[in-house]
């Protein structure tokens, strides 16, 4: 299951998703401290797919934000 680095309520989260025909469907997230990752490379990661992917989680369904 591929995951990705974002921000789901305003927390750096960890997002697992599958890939459809239609593109991909976020299946869960899990919080995570910056903390957590000391590399360069993992640094580098959060610092991009956070600047890209920002969610709102609420009810059971992910919405992505707009910038």
């Amino acid at each position: 299951m591929p995951w990705c680095f974002a921000k789901v309520n305003n927390r750096l989260a960890e997002v697992y998703f599958d890939e459809t025909s239609k593109g991909p469907k976020i299946r869960n997230h899990c919080y995570v401290k910056i903390e957590e990752y000391k590399t360069k490379k993992e640094q580098k990661w959060i610092k991009e797919d956070t600047a890209r992917f920002i969610f709102v989680y609420r009810k059971g369904k992910y919405r992505r934000v707009k910038k």
